[in-house]
């Protein structure tokens, strides 16, 4: 099942979509996003989506301004290119996990179930969580627990996880669980469980990187004057956002010129919206989502 989406309504009024307009849905995941921009388009648009996600092909919609792809949104120049397409006006992405994916036992993204270690957001993707899991290195595996979930005992469940495994392979969730179970008190089980999974999951996919690759694409894949549209979910991808909003990079300051004014290529348009109590109570998952909306600097 795919769920409605987390500020629907506002992540698309945020593309302020032109009816003649060309739009990038780079999250296709169940269409709810597409659709809604779809919506708002006059016979002339045109809409592209990504989604690497095999399963998602199967919500393609039956529409002639939409062509969906089926690749990693990190490759999003590329692709459009190839259909020709060089600039658009607005750009939305959604970073979060989709329900489906939480849903499907067998892809290993859920504290609920047991499952193989996978996590894969594609099946093409060769690294699983597996891999992270049994073959990673002591440092690289403290690495990954500290620097995607800022967990405190990374240190000492890096030890576990590997002195576990040279006893018996970890190759379920169940497994990881049981390895792990000293740093699980049962009042905090879910939550810390939770924090690991993510952790795991975004080196699987190497999330941080996608979005980097992608942001960094982005203005000049925007006309002037057109509309990035963002929804992330975790700390560290939403400062990547911001960051790059503000300064146009991802570390260090802009340079500046004589006059002390610094060149980025995108504005933010208003400020941080996040969801309504209404919303999380309705969709527990739009408690940690966050949107934020640039506008590409120039003239029309």
């Amino acid at each position: 099942m795919y769920h409605n989406p987390v500020l629907l309504k506002e992540s698309v009024d945020g593309l302020d979509i032109k009816k003649d307009g060309v739009y990038v849905d780079v999250t296709f995941g169940g269409g709810g996003h597409s659709k809604e921009i779809l919506k708002r388009l006059g016979a002339e648009g045109k809409l592209f989506a990504f989604d690497q996600d095999e399963d998602a092909q199967a919500n393609a919609l039956g529409d002639p301004r939409f062509t969906l792809i089926a690749e990693n949104f990190r490759y999003i120049a590329q692709f459009l290119k190839f259909y020709g397409i060089r600039k658009v006006d607005g750009i939305l992405a959604d970073y979060g996990v989709s329900s489906h994916q939480f849903d499907q036992a067998e892809r290993g993204f859920s504290t609920r179930f047991d499952a193989d270690l996978d996590m894969r957001m594609s099946k093409r993707n060769t690294l699983s969580a597996y891999e992270v899991v049994n073959k990673y290195s002591y440092d690289d595996l403290r690495k990954v627990l500290f620097d995607y979930g800022d967990i405190r005992n990374a240190n000492a469940m890096a030890k576990v996880l590997v002195a576990s495994r040279e006893v018996e392979e970890i190759r379920t969730t169940d497994a990881l669980k049981q390895a792990l179970k000293q740093f699980l008190p049962e009042h905090k089980q879910h939550k810390i469980l939770a924090q690991i999974y993510q952790t795991i999951r975004i080196e699987v996919n190497q999330e941080i990187e996608v979005i980097k690759e992608f942001l960094e694409q982005v203005p000049d894949l925007l006309n002037p004057k057109g509309r990035l549209s963002v929804i992330s979910y975790h700390s560290l991808e939403d400062r990547l956002v911001k960051r790059f909003i503000r300064a146009g990079q991802f570390e260090g300051e802009p340079e500046k010129d004589f006059y002390g004014n610094i060149d980025v290529p995108l504005k933010k348009v208003g400020g941080l919206i996040v969801p309504t109590r209404e919303e999380i109570k309705q969709n527990n998952r739009a408690r940690s989502a966050k949107l934020r909306i640039a506008e590409r600097n120039g003239e029309k």
